[in-house]
């Protein structure tokens, strides 16, 4: 076999081993739920954080949290995928407040998190306004997750001072990851937000958060030092942010049953991306006007939708958007050859198919 397809195997590997794990947490914790909160908290909260989670898609932030702690010489293989289902059950809870954020109705093909609970308050005629309600609820059912997950990891069979390192590191990273947050929302609420505000949201919303932040995690259970996780941390940032690109590419160009979810939510929202910002510093100044203001249209027709794809296509953004991808992946690459004595041959190809496989990656 290649390294890619024992690389990909890995992968494969991986996923079904968090996605074994965390199907049989789900049942031991709605047992707890059940018994000790009753059924509504069950219905209301614990199942519809489970259900998010459970969605799974490729589970790469838990891949790295296995991959990072074995290319150092792990070897608790029954300790480190409780760590891995943390680090996806804190993506679970980001992914359930930022659904709410974007206003989107739909998560991996299915209802949000707020949508699913709205219909509930509309099923059981309760009392109020059902879009409220089913947000309300949404954001604690995130809570009580991400709270778990902080429980899990501050339990986990390690080192207590390893295992206060992780929390630790892991804190900083939402911490990092909210600021991140809060600047994308604020890109979304100015004209024209600048490149380097973008570039610090791919950073600080993407790039620690989904490639760094793992990476670390598992590394640091190990027994790595900072020689270590400071040499992967530039893989990290320039992978997190081709991942990323690639992700604003797909959420305008990207097919609805790859997606799961409607294209064009970044123009609805109003999004500033390496997309939007190129189209309008480049595009002639009657499509950047058309493009600035189908930004943040919330009943953008379908018509205007592919206008704008044509508009941001024709500017050059979305060549420029993918040359950027492939500079960064292979500055990430160039960053794995100058460490290769610090983790595993083995740790180092697989980082190598990463690289490759999100980029060219269509949903």
């Amino acid at each position: 076999m290649s390294n890619t397809d024992v690389s990909q195997a890995k992968l494969l590997a991986y996923k079904r081993a968090i996605d074994d794990d965390i199907a049989s947490y789900a049942d031991q914790v709605r047992e707890t739920t059940l018994e000790q909160y009753g059924q509504i908290v069950l219905d209301t909260d614990t199942d519809i954080f489970l259900d998010i989670l459970a969605r799974g898609g490729k589970r790469i932030r838990g891949a790295l949290v296995m991959v990072g702690y074995e290319m150092c010489g792990g070897s608790n293989q029954e300790m480190i995928v409780q760590v891995a289902r943390a680090i996806e059950m804190l993506h679970a809870y980001m992914l359930i407040v930022d659904d709410i954020q974007d206003r989107s109705t739909l998560r991996r093909g299915r209802p949000s998190a707020h949508e699913l609970l709205a219909t509930y308050h509309q099923k059981h005629h309760l009392k109020g306004d059902a879009a409220h309600a089913g947000i309300s609820l949404a954001l604690n059912a995130a809570l009580a997750g991400a709270h778990a997950a902080q429980m899990i990891l501050a339990n986990i069979d390690a080192d207590p001072q390893l295992r206060l390192n992780v929390v630790s590191i892991v804190n900083r990273t939402m911490t990092i990851t909210a600021h991140g947050q809060a600047l994308d929302i604020m890109n979304e609420l100015r004209n024209n937000p600048s490149e380097a505000d973008i570039d610090r949201v791919l950073e600080w919303k993407t790039a620690l958060y989904s490639i760094t932040n793992p990476l670390h995690v598992g590394m640091v259970l190990a027994g790595a030092g900072c020689r270590a996780t400071d040499a992967i941390t530039p893989y990290g940032l320039y992978i997190g942010k081709a991942f990323q690109i690639t992700d604003d590419i797909l959420g305008i160009f990207g097919d609805e049953n790859d997606l799961g979810k409607l294209p064009g939510d970044d123009i609805r929202e109003g999004k500033g991306t390496v997309l939007t910002s190129y189209t309008l510093h480049h595009a002639p100044k009657d499509e950047q006007g058309y493009l600035a203001h189908c930004l943040g249209k919330q009943d953008l027709s379908p018509t205007e939708f592919k206008r704008c794809k044509e508009i941001i296509q024709s500017s050059g953004a979305l060549n420029a958007a993918c040359t950027t991808t492939h500079t960064y992946v292979h500055k990430a690459l160039q960053a794995l050859d100058a460490h290769k004595d610090l983790w595993s041959a083995e740790g180092d190809a697989f980082l190598r198919y990463l690289a490759t496989a999100l980029q060219d990656r269509t949903a």
